[in-house]
């Protein structure tokens, strides 16, 4: 018998079809093959606190935490899933096991966790598909190799997650205990708030500048002033002196022009390459109007649900050489609408014509470029998202193959008097792939317009009167506020600012995260607060922006996460020891802890709390209590305005107490001190009451008066000693209470 763990139920029904599987409790069985499934990750990294008790508690002193191995843990949530995949691997019956999980870097390690977990010991095989429709799976199947192939893939995969947790648990809890706020730092996260920030304080620090701009009108065309000498002619139509430009208008109008030069170049614009994830996250985006999140798993969708569309968490843009078979017939599978396009496409002998920009085996990673499959698509039963994202691909997938747009581009110079006029216009000669993308796409409406700016045929020499002028005063505008598709474009390529050509060039082929991770990271720091949604834009917060002046350059910077995953990109090629990068990491975390530590900047955070809609926003201002931590769960103990409560709120801990809880009878406020004795010693001034970690009694007085009990999670008993003088019945019992908000 041999086992398949697929990562989705989903994709485990798809597999056990193809094997002709029958369902049973918890899988799919045949007389060869038990299909099962994870749901995403099963097993995790364990935290600080469950590789040492004193962790539970965060202090400044235990920092930094460098284990030499971070032992994996099965997630309590999704235990009884794995449970059943653990049974299943180590039944007597079992003789191999096959790795069905998503083909790339995390696919891998969600396998190799739950395999090294359960203490496995049988032969595995690796699944690799991009599609998952019946004749992909089969021809995987066909393909099967060695865990071993993927050795370098499993050991990136382990050393970005432990890098990750290193670098992220040390550094949150440094900056988290040097601000008295909950902060949260990692190492793509941190570099895209950056990029967030900059842009903020690039439109913050503009300064606008008037000029005005001189179009004089010929009759049959127009022509707009310009400096000919100017260094930048991006510039060179900007006349900053209202009164020149007053001046110049007047004295050339109604004078003579003439053509000192018309040249007219042929020119081309090659087919865009096809899809990957992260330039379709940026198409849809820009069309329409989708979130870098609602693509993926809509793309997601017609990927597993739909079998529309090939793997899309890739970063190829091509498909391999021996695809071009494949790629004729998904292209004649297309749906009917698209046929018309399909007919009309060039093709030699009756095949599709060889293209470099198509296929090229040397640009093809673990996965193509995102195509739809052979596999005719019902569009009607799509959803309106996954209608319009489907047409995307399949109009690229199309344009592909169709020959460039042609035009011929003028550019006409004409003088009067002793100043420059430049015309421009272009015109159509052939649409070709434009043909198929521009009814796509809201912003390809250019072509037209260029057509309708088309120049009459004109000669050096030729002459022409300045019928009329038309003087216009602009203002410059700042950088625009960052989209998901302008920050995506900088998070691929977040080194085409920088001087270093080296690093520009790492930076090109790393990039801030993975196609798969980016859409996350983006929604990550709107999650937390650093970022927020207005319309299609997205911004730093105040948080975001103050966490980015206390952080070190090395971690905001995208250099670091460059080299990162250039340095995981080695490891999978068998390149670099995997060792070798985990002592660089250990390096780093202890040079980050020791920079948050050693200085407290002057920077303010305010605590955030979740909407019922999910939204974050400031309420108060939040503040650690020193020395003492939360008795459910360990982490900090916080102070805001209304009251005193666990750090890890977020998260789903409920430990509370509310500074006017004892005002429904004439009392005090709960203080700082009053929380630090009850919590360490369990008594109070003036109080008395015993206190352990989960469970105990306590009972307030207060100038001899008793009070009510506390919503606190902690049982309430009456002592006989504090109870109300006019009360003559004996003590009760300690009530056990729920932990209560």
């Amino acid at each position: 018998m041999i086992v398949i763990v697929a990562e989705k139920p989903s994709v485990a029904r798809d597999i056990a079809r193809v094997l002709k599987c029958k369902k049973v409790e918890g899988w799919f069985e045949s007389d060869q093959y038990r299909v099962t499934w994870a749901l995403g990750h099963l097993v995790t990294l364990q935290d600080p606190d469950e590789l040492d008790e004193r962790y539970k508690k965060w202090r400044k002193e235990d920092l930094p935490i460098l284990p030499e191995r971070i032992p994996a843990k099965v997630i309590p949530k999704t235990r009884s899933q794995y449970s059943v995949v653990k049974k299943l691997m180590l039944d007597k019956d079992t003789q191999g096991v096959i790795c069905a999980t998503d083909a790339g870097r995390e696919g891998e390690l969600i396998f190799r966790l739950i395999y090294e977990q359960t203490g496995c010991k049988k032969p595995v095989q690796r699944l690799w598909i991009s599609s998952l429709t019946d004749a992909a799976i089969k021809e995987g199947f066909d393909q099967l190799k060695p865990a071993s192939a993927y050795e370098g893939l499993y050991q990136s995969a382990l050393c970005r997650s432990q890098a990750d947790w290193l670098v992220g648990m040390n550094a949150s809890r440094a900056y988290t205990l040097q601000y008295n706020a909950l902060l949260s730092v990692g190492r793509v996260q941190t570099p895209t708030l950056k990029i967030l920030v900059d842009r903020a304080i690039e439109i913050r620090d503009f300064k606008p500048l008037d000029f005005h701009t001189l179009t004089v009108d010929y009759g049959d065309f127009t022509a707009q002033w310009f400096d000919a000498s100017a260094p930048d002619q991006r510039t060179a139509h900007r006349i900053l002196d209202k009164e020149l430009a007053q001046q110049i208008a007047k004295a050339v109008k109604g004078k003579q022009a003439k053509v000192k030069s018309a040249e007219t170049t042929p020119k081309k614009e090659l087919p865009p390459q096809l899809f990957d994830l992260t330039s379709l996250q940026r198409e849809a985006n820009k069309v329409l109007g989708f979130t870098a999140d609602k693509t993926l798993k809509t793309a997601q969708a017609l990927y597993e649900g739909r079998k529309a569309l090939t793997y899309p968490r890739t970063d190829s843009r091509h498909l391999p050489n021996d695809m071009i078979g494949r790629a004729s017939k998904a292209l004649d599978t297309l749906p009917d609408s698209y046929q018309p396009y399909v007919q009309d496409m060039p093709r030699k002998d009756g095949k599709l014509p060889y293209s470099r920009r198509v296929f090229d085996d040397a640009k093809v990673s673990d996965h193509h470029a995102i195509i739809p499959t052979p596999q005719k698509a019902d569009m009607d039963k799509f959803t309106p998202d996954e209608r319009a994202l489907f047409d995307l691909v399949a109009r690229r997938f199309i344009a592909a193959f169709y020959p460039a747009f042609e035009y011929n581009q003028t550019t006409v110079i004409t003088e009067v008097l002793e100043h420059s006029f430049k015309s421009s216009g272009r015109v159509v000669k052939n649409l070709g792939w434009k043909a198929v993308e521009k009814q796509a796409s809201k912003a390809k409406k250019q072509d037209e317009e260029d057509n309708d700016a088309a120049l009459p045929d004109l000669m050096p020499g030729d002459e022409r009167t300045v019928l009329n002028t038309k003087l216009k005063q602009e203002t410059t505008k700042p950088p625009a506020p960052h989209t998901d598709a302008s920050l995506l474009y900088l998070m691929e390529r977040p080194g085409t600012r920088t001087e270093d050509e080296e690093l520009m060039e790492t930076l090109k082929k790393a990039g801030l995260g993975t196609p798969a991770t980016r859409a996350a990271t983006i929604e990550r720091l709107i999650q937390v607060g650093y970022a927020k949604r207005r319309g299609k834009v997205i911004e730093a917060t105040e948080k975001g922006e103050n966490l980015i002046a206390v952080v070190p350059e090395d971690i905001a910077s995208p250099v670091l996460t460059g080299k990162w995953e250039q340095a995981l990109e080695e490891i999978v090629k068998g390149e670099r020891e995997p060792q070798r990068f985990m002592d660089g990491i250990r390096r780093l975390t202890a040079f980050l802890v020791e920079d948050a530590l050693k200085e407290k900047k002057p920077v303010e955070f305010q605590r955030e709390v979740r909407t019922a809609r999910g939204k974050v926003k400031a309420v108060s201002t939040a503040k650690v209590v020193e020395g003492v931590t939360c008795p459910l769960c360990g982490n900090p103990v916080q102070e805001t305005d209304r009251a005193f409560g666990c750090a890890n709120w977020k998260e789903g801990c409920t430990f509370t107490l509310w500074k006017n809880a004892l005002m429904r009878v004439k009392g005090p406020f709960l203080n700082e001190t009053i929380v630090k004795l009850l919590l360490t010693k369990g008594s109070v001034k003036g109080s008395s009451g015993t206190l352990t970690a989960r469970d105990s009694t306590i009972a307030f007085t207060l100038n001899g008066q008793s009070q009510p009990a506390l919503t606190v999670p902690f049982s309430y008993q009456r002592s006989a000693g504090n109870a109300s003088p006019k009360s003559d019945a004996p003590a009760k019992k300690p009530v056990r209470r729920k932990p209560k908000l």
